[in-house]
Formats: structure tokens, C-alpha cells, sequence
């Protein structure tokens, strides 16, 4: 046996790490997370100081069996998990699985980071050993019982409120709620009408440009100027033919400076802005490019460690990035001293650098052969952002004319040119929001003060006020990060919570709430609101980051923050009722009884019933009154090259053929989503996700009609604890509540992670299901 172990989490960097250590050292994995707190009831035990109950993952319990024997024969176990909270909690788990005292004499205990996989910071990392940093462990210790104690509370409150199988969240909540109040806003808004005047303008010389109406009698016009059309002709017949004159010219020099090199979380938004990719597909590339692939010389990390908060490069980093820069693109592109940035989120932890290549070197075109698509694409990004962040500023020269018509009447027309353009030869950031005026920003000809242009027509144009944009995975990520909710490594799952769970849904690169979550946010708005406040959850995620300090005391802090929850959660479960969540008024009769009409909750969504049920079961859809022409999609249909029509079924949209009915063409709406997981028959497709054409999810591989391997369970990328088949699937029923099992026939392997709700006492046989409980029927009559 080796003298040394050395336990990471991956696999793949475990290979990486033993080629750069060498004899004498056995490096294992122990496959993430080896101990838990089980997904049921009493896993906390809250009268006494909410003590944790943990359980050694099932799947986790062969890989620490192989690590005990392997520890039990060597003079060092050295844990090198993840340099941060979660590594830190992971590696005083792996010493509590396996029994041996972080004291222990033989094997002797240490813990050490790897901030890159590289052979230098490695074998620095193993020379400089330290202990594990029980603050830190604590704060993760805090952040798991919290979340544990909203979510199995507040999930059970919505099952019987609303319906069975719901969940609720500490941070997932609280981001619900901020799609579900951006749509209130869309919904509320009211468009507001404005005019705007160009003048199309030409030089003696015959060089055209446009100026706007800018002021009348020197006083700058506001937005709202010219509020309708009778105003802009008004202002047109005014100005009619009268000659334009430059009277005024300024002309200035600005900078422009570069991003900062990225966080986790201005990965996640500038990945999703250039290259679509989602924030969970942007960490799961990461952290291959971290772990190691093989350039050329055997596998090694090219990008270091992914989730940190920090801006700063080292001495290093900044001396090669200056290096590459005067030999890529010359002396005047380079810095002379190195530009240092300051992290502007709130609650950022800087333990860390900044994500950036372990090598910039390492040219994203020279390796480009050695890597899949997604990981090419996002190396480039890295490389780039890294190496701008470290180049001259940009230079660009403004100008501003104002021309003046008609005595009283101002245009101002505003140009710039890029006299030097510095980082921007290599790399610009994306923004969510585009300013106008920037936009119409262009270059302007030669003028003079003084200088008479003619005016060849004007231009007037109707405008309106458009409402706040709905939000996109990178404008989201960049709001929670804004406002100190939650942590930048836990947005990815947040997001797949919110979309698996149905509450959102994702239509191009949008979030729309569905109808189930805004009545979720709803309910846990109005009754809840102190736990779903975006500064309570901030100040939350403050009080976690001082136990991580060591300034505050975990239990105390979970006492403080459970008592009034848990007494409010008992006083709304006897005030609030189901019908008055699920069921809204409208002022609207029932065409068949006359009585009033009331908004419902069901399977498929929100429609229209009888208040008279069950004696009249009328229903209808909700917007049934006010039926659409089908929309025009931008796609054409891959049979005729018709264009394709989004049509409302019983399952929801759907795009069909317009040249129906010679052609009967239909797909979804929603291209299918890949999961990231291996299908496990033919072991080179990709499982994805897919709807029936009855509307139920099912999951099969990209390869079909090659490979036909499908399932109707959600597949869970984690080998089978008993026959090791490479995933299992999980489900959720009333009967067995959500429960994770081998999706092959001759294995019985189970896991339940969440009871099924307990059975209320018996009643009366209850009458077969209305209509009004189903929702509307869309059979032909």
C-alpha cells in the first residue's frame, strides 16, 4: 500500500492528481458528498440544539468500505476536497465515515487545497498542509439544517394547500418570487405613447448623417415631449424647410476599461449571453476543464478552481498575461502595471483567485483538438476574459453636434470613433439591456461650428414604453448576486429546481411563471412574506458567511431563526385553506346556472368553473372568451416548408403545420432538453427529455431511431448501489411519496428520499371526479 492517501471528490482529478504526485502516494475519489442528511422526516433533531442526524449515502457506502482499507495501511490520509465551504464540510465527513479522529496518529490527518490542478500548486498544496476549518464546516452545517427545516416544512404545508408534491425552499422561494413579481409587473403595465423627430441631414460635401430633436428654446426635452402625433406634426410644420446650422461641436476623449476577470456567477451570465449555455451546462463544463483533460502530456486542469467570488489574479497570471499580450499584439496593447479590480457583489468571499486559465499559454485555438465543442467554446471565454482584463484601455473619440432649425428648435446628433481600441481587439462583454441611444451611435462626418447643412426630410416616429423585461437565466443570476441571495455555486440547482418542479418554464432563454408557481409564490407571499424577503434571505445569507468567520455560533443562529418560523407555520396551517388558495372570484355568471364563475387550480393549470358545483359542472378554459388567431412562429415545417403555426392543445402549445390539413405535420413547442447523461445502452447518445404527443415527459436517447432506449421515470445519473447499472430513476406517488430506484427488471433496489404524506382518517367514498376538478375537457362533442 501507498504511504500516503490522498482523497479528492472526482475520479477524473484523481488520475490527474496521482501522475503529477508520483510514487508513495494513492490518490481516491470519493464521488462527492459520502454522508447526508436523509431526505425524511426527523433527520434534525430540534430539541436537542437541532442536532443533524447524518446517514452514509447509500451509493457512497462501497467507495468508503475501499477507502477504510486503503487508509487503514497508510502513515498519511491527506483530504484535498474542494477549496471551499461544501470540500471543507465534504472532508469532515469522509473523517466521520470512516471513523478515524482528526487526531489520529496513524494514519496522520491533514488537509490540503488544490486552487488548480497543475504539478507546481500541487506539490506546493502537499508541502504546506493544513487542518480542516471547522467554521467553515459549521456554516455548511448551518446552511443544510436551514434548508433542511424550510424545505420538509413549508413542502408539506403546500401538498395541503394546494396539491401533493409541491416543494418550497429557502432560496428557491425567494427567486420564484422574483420571476412570478416581474410577470405582475408585465400584466400591470400600461404602454405609454411618445414621438420622437429625426432630420435626415446631408453636408455641402454630400456626407449624410441623422440628428434628433433635442431641445425647444434651449430647454432639453423630456421623453414625453411630443406625448402624441398631433405634436410631432405640429413641431414638422414648424421647422417645414428652414435651413440647419451647426452651432455647437464637442468633441471629447473617453476610456473605456475591461471586465473583470470572471466569478462564478459572471461565468454563469456572460456563458449564457455568448454562448446559450445554461448555468448548470456552464459548471458542469467548468468543472471538466478544472479536473483535467489531456492536451498532450497526459490529463491536467486547465482552468482553476470554478466557484469563487473573487476578482484577483495572482502575480503570476498578470506577468504571463503581460508577456503573451506584447507577443500576440504588441507593446502598446500591454499594461504597465498590473490593473487590480474590486469585486462590487454583496457578500463576496475572496479566498480565492479568480476563475482563469491555469496556463494562458494555453491558446484556445493551439488546443482546440483536444477538446469537445462546449469545452473549446468555453476555454476561449476564460482565456479571453482574462487576458483582456490585463490589456490597455480602449480610446475612443465622441462628438456632439447640435444643429439648430427654425430659431428655436435644437437637433443633436452624437458619433464616436475608435481611435485605439486596446482590450477590445480581443474581447467585449455582453449586456442583458441595450441602450438606444448608444445603439444609434455611429461615426459622424467632418463639421464645422457655424457650417450650414441641408435638411433633406424629417422624420417623425411613434414610440411606445415597453414594460420591464421578463427575467433570462443571466439577468436572474445577476439579480440574486446583486441582492446577496443565496451562492453563486447554488444557482444552477435553483434553477433546475424551478423548472423540473414546473413552476417556470424556459422559452428562449425566458422565464415565464406557470400557474402553479405563482400560486405557490402567492401563498408563500401572503403568508410567509418575512422568509421569501429579499433582505431577510440576504441578511441570512450574512449570518451564515460570519459562522464561516467564526464570529457567530451556528445553533444559536438556527434557534433565532426556527422558533418564530416554525410557531408561524402552525398558526397559518389553521387560517389558511385550500379553497382559498386555489380558488379565485371573477365577476363573470356561469351561462348555465347563472352563478358566479370562479377561477381553479388544476393539473394543467388555471380555468373557469361553477361556483354551483357539483350540482352544475360547467367549465371552460380561462381565456376561452377571448380565443387568438393562432401565431406565426419563425420556424417552417421540415415536410412542406410551410411556416409553422404555436397552437394551444389539451397539453399545452405546440407547433403545427399552416398548410393543414394536406399536411399534418406537428412538433413541440420546446425542443427536447438534453440531461448530460450517457445513455446507458449503446453508450455513445445522450438521454433527453421529451413529451409524448398525449403531453407526458418521457426520457430516450438522442441516437433514436438507432438506439431506442427510453424511460418514463427521471433519470438520475448515479450507478445502482446493488447491480452498478449506470443510473437509477426517481418518482414520486402518493402512495410510496418520492422515491429513487434501478430502472433494470431484475434488480429491486429502492431508496425512498421523501415518506408519502400520511393518510387522513377515513371518510365517506367520495363521488368519481368532476369536471370542474379535472379542469376543461378539450374531447369534441
Amino acid at each position: 500500500m501507498a504511504r500516503s492517501l490522498v482523497i479528492v471528490e472526482s475520479p477524473a482529478k484523481a488520475k490527474t492528481i496521482e501522475k503529477f504526485l508520483g510514487p508513495g502516494y494513492k490518490v481516491l475519489a470519493s464521488y462527492g458528498h459520502v454522508r447526508a442528511l436523509p431526505s425524511k422526516q426527523g433527520s434534525v433533531d430540534v430539541e436537542h440544539d437541532f442536532e443533524p442526524i447524518y446517514h452514509v449515502l447509500p451509493e457512497s457506502k462501497k467507495h468508503i468500505a475501499a477507502l477504510k482499507k486503503e487508509a487503514a495501511g497508510s502513515q498519511e490520509l491527506i483530504l484535498a476536497t474542494d477549496p471551499d465551504r461544501e470540500g471543507e464540510a465534504i472532508a469532515w465527513h469522509l473523517l466521520e465515515a470512516l471513523e478515524i479522529p482528526e487526531s489520529s496518529k496513524k494514519p496522520q490527518v491533514k488537509r490540503v487545497t488544490f486552487h488548480e490542478i497543475t504539478k507546481g500548486a500541487i506539490q506546493e498544496a502537499i508541502a504546506a498542509p493544513g487542518r480542516i476549518a471547522r467554521d467553515l464546516v459549521d456554516a455548511q452545517q448551518a446552511r443544510s439544517v436551514l434548508d433542511y427545516l424550510v424545505g420538509f416544512n413549508l413542502s408539506p404545508f403546500l401538498w395541503k394547500k394546494i396539491r401533493y408534491g409541491l416543494s418550497a425552499g429557502r432560496v428557491q422561494s425567494v427567486a420564484l418570487r422574483l420571476i412570478c413579481e416581474r410577470e405582475k409587473e408585465i400584466n400591470a403595465f400600461e404602454a405609454r405613447e411618445y414621438w420622437t423627430i429625426d432630420a435626415d441631414l446631408t453636408t455641402a460635401h454630400g456626407a449624410a448623417f441623422q440628428a434628433r430633436l433635442h431641445a425647444l428654446d434651449g430647454k432639453t426635452l423630456d421623453k414625453f415631449a411630443l406625448a402624441n402625433e398631433a405634436d410631432a406634426r405640429q413641431v414638422v410644420n414648424a421647422v417645414g424647410t428652414a435651413p440647419f446650422a451647426v452651432t455647437r461641436l464637442k468633441q471629447t476623449e473617453k476610456k473605456r476599461n475591461p471586465a473583470a476577470p470572471f466569478t462564478t456567477s459572471t461565468l454563469q451570465q456572460e456563458a449564457s449571453r455568448k454562448l446559450g449555455f445554461s448555468a448548470r451546462k456552464t459548471m458542469s463544463v467548468a468543472q471538466k476543464l478544472y479536473e483535467g483533460i489531456d492536451i498532450g502530456q497526459g490529463p491536467e486542469g486547465l482552468i482553476t478552481y470554478m466557484r469563487t467570488d473573487s476578482v484577483a489574479l495572482s502575480q503570476v497570471a498578470t506577468g504571463e498575461a503581460h508577456d503573451l499580450i506584447v507577443k500576440l499584439f504588441g507593446k502598446e496593447y500591454a499594461l504597465k502595471q498590473p490593473r487590480a479590480f474590486k469585486n462590487r457583489a454583496k457578500n463576496a468571499q475572496e479566498a480565492h483567485e479568480a476563475i482563469r486559465p491555469t496556463s494562458l499559454g494555453h491558446i484556445p485555438e493551439q488546443i482546440k483538438g483536444h477538446l469537445s465543442s462546449d469545452q473549446y467554446r468555453l476555454y476561449r471565454l476564460i482565456w479571453q476574459r482574462t487576458m483582456a482584463s490585463q490589456m490597455a484601455s480602449a480610446i475612443l473619440d465622441a462628438t456632439t453636434v447640435d444643429l439648430t432649425a427654425a430659431e428655436r428648435y435644437t437637433f443633436r446628433a452624437s458619433g464616436q470613433v475608435v481611435r485605439f481600441p486596446g482590450f477590445m481587439k480581443l474581447y467585449i462583454e455582453d449586456s442583458d439591456t441595450v441602450n438606444e441611444e448608444e445603439e444609434a451611435e455611429g461615426t459622424l462626418p467632418a463639421l464645422a461650428e457655424g457650417e450650414p447643412v441641408e435638411c433633406r426630410k424629417l422624420l417623425p416616429a411613434q414610440h411606445f414604453t415597453q414594460p420591464p423585461p421578463r427575467f433570462t437565466e443571466a439577468s436572474l443570476v445577476k439579480t440574486l448576486e446583486e441582492n446577496g441571495i443565496g451562492r453563486p455555486s447554488t444557482y444552477a440547482s435553483i434553477i433546475n429546481t424551478l423548472t423540473m418542479r414546473k413552476y417556470v418554464r424556459l422559452e428562449k432563454r425566458v422565464f415565464f411563471p406557470e400557474d402553479v408557481g405563482m400560486v405557490v409564490s402567492d401563498l408563500l407571499v401572503n403568508h410567509f412574506e418575512k422568509y421569501v424577503d429579499y433582505q431577510f434571505t440576504a441578511q441570512m445569507e450574512e449570518e451564515l458567511d460570519a459562522i464561516s468567520r467564526g464570529e457567530m455560533q451556528w445553533r444559536p443562529v438556527l434557534k433565532e431563526f426556527w422558533e418564530p418560523f416554525i410557531a408561524l407555520l402552525k398558526e397559518k396551517e389553521k387560517q389558511v385553506s385550500k379553497q382559498d388558495v386555489t380558488t379565485e372570484k371573477t365577476d363573470r355568471t356561469c351561462p348555465e346556472c347563472s352563478k358566479p364563475l370562479v377561477i381553479k387550480l388544476g393539473r394543467s393549470g388555471r380555468f373557469l368553473a361553477c361556483s354551483g358545483f357539483p350540482d352544475c359542472r360547467y367549465t371552460e378554459p380561462l381565456n376561452g372568451a377571448e380565443k387568438e388567431e393562432p401565431e406565426v412562429s419563425d420556424q417552417t415545417c421540415d415536410k412542406c416548408g410551410a411556416p409553422m403555426l404555436v397552437k394551444q392543445g389539451r397539453y399545452g402549445k405546440f407547433l403545427a403545420c399552416s398548410a393543414y390539413p394536406e399536411c399534418k405535420n406537428i412538433q413541440p413547442l420546446v425542443k427536447p432538453k438534453a440531461l448530460g447523461i450517457t445513455c446507458p445502452e449503446c453508450k455513445e447518445g445522450e438521454l433527453m427529455e421529451k413529451k409524448s404527443r398525449y403531453g407526458k415527459l418521457f426520457y430516450s436517447c438522442n441516437r433514436y431511431p438507432k438506439c431506442k432506449y427510453a424511460l418514463w421515470d427521471q433519470p438520475i445519473a448515479e450507478p445502482c448501489p446493488k447491480c452498478g447499472f449506470p443510473l437509477v430513476v426517481e418518482k414520486t406517488t402518493k402512495r410510496q411519496g418520492t422515491f429513487r430506484k434501478c430502472p433494470q427488471e431484475n434488480c429491486d433496489w429502492s431508496e425512498v428520499l421523501v415518506a408519502p404524506e400520511p393518510k387522513a382518517a377515513p371518510k365517506k367514498p367520495a363521488a368519481k371526479k368532476s369536471a370542474a376538478e379535472k379542469g376543461p375537457s378539450s374531447k369534441k362533442k
